[in-house]
């Protein structure tokens, strides 16, 4: 009997890869779910200690690994383009001494010859460095992920959430196409040890594209029975943003300015390859944003 493939996640307690962990347990693969504190893991899979800046400890909890998920970021720090871009090359090539034949990476958006933000710009930069050792990256391409407990979720939702009206500035009027959890959860279960997705990169959303005054709409008539009434600004600028947003919002300045950076960016899918992949159609953002509130009410949250 052929043994189950042995998987990798990084990232298991966070936004995405505490999601992803169970389906993939729940498939029959071989789970390690890694983390810097594997004492206090209480999820599923094999809790094993490891940081990405640590060579030795990576190396234990890729011994046996046929397939890592890569769902790293320092977006929390001023640095994160030099943290993330030193984590990368050093997973990969860790990945690589261990025989793991294929990394998948959640990236970013954005169109290639576009001026792209720092915060897409070191995703970018992130997926050619997985793969510089030789090992063969499957990167899935997102906008805002939209769930419980996301940070660019839990923006808009504390957004409609705390103010009677809003002041928008001019990156409101952005197209991106927002994407549900529960559908990139799918993809990246979908695209283990697929054939057809060693060393490609995949763009994934949702249905729509929609501008962030769009979602802040849709989001309010989801949570609160009515639209806010959103009043735009000509002038409010990047870090202005951050500053606005950290007052009206428990997210710091530094990931603010960071999301807020990208959101000047459009971020829509051209390219739907992974739908022969992976087939399904993606929720609307209407269901994504019922099923994160959802998720909230189910830990006991208010909406």
């Amino acid at each position: 009997m052929e043994q189950p493939t042995t998987v990798l996640v990084t990232g298991a307690t966070g936004f995405v890869g505490r999601r992803l962990v169970p389906v993939l347990v729940e498939r029959g693969l071989q789970v390690r779910a890694m983390t810097r504190r594997p004492e206090s893991y209480d999820g599923l899979g094999v809790p094993v200690g490891a940081d990405v800046a640590d060579e030795a400890a990576l190396a234990r909890a890729l011994a046996g690994v046929e397939v890592a998920i890569y769902l790293v970021h320092s977006l929390d720090h001023h640095d994160f383009e030099t943290r993330d871009a030193a984590a990368a090359r050093t997973f990969g090539r860790v990945a690589a001494e261990a025989g793991v034949r294929q990394i998948i990476y959640l990236g970013g958006l954005g169109a290639d010859d576009e001026e792209l933000s720092p915060h897409l710009r070191s995703r970018r930069e992130v997926e050619g460095l997985l793969g510089e050792a030789g090992v063969p990256v499957t990167v899935l391409r997102a906008a805002i992920v939209v769930g419980h407990g996301g940070i660019s979720w839990e923006l808009t939702r504390q957004l409609i959430k705390r103010l009677p009206a809003m002041i928008v500035p001019r990156w409101t009027s952005t197209r991106t196409q927002p994407i549900a959890l529960d559908d990139i959860i799918r993809y990246l279960a979908g695209v283990i040890d697929h054939p057809d997705a060693l060393g490609q990169v995949f763009e994934v959303g949702g249905p729509e594209q929609m501008t962030y005054v769009d979602m802040l709409t849709v989001a309010s008539e989801v949570a609160n029975g009515r639209s806010v009434p959103v009043v735009p600004v000509p002038v409010l600028t990047p870090r202005l943003s951050s500053y606005w947003l950290s007052f009206v919002t428990d997210i710091d300045v530094v990931t603010g300015r960071n999301l807020i950076d990208s959101m000047s960016t459009e971020v829509v899918v051209t390219d739907h390859r992974i739908r022969q992949v992976v087939p399904g159609e993606p929720l609307s953002y209407r269901e994504a944003v019922q099923r994160a509130l959802a998720e909230r009410l189910r830990e006991g949250q208010t909406v």
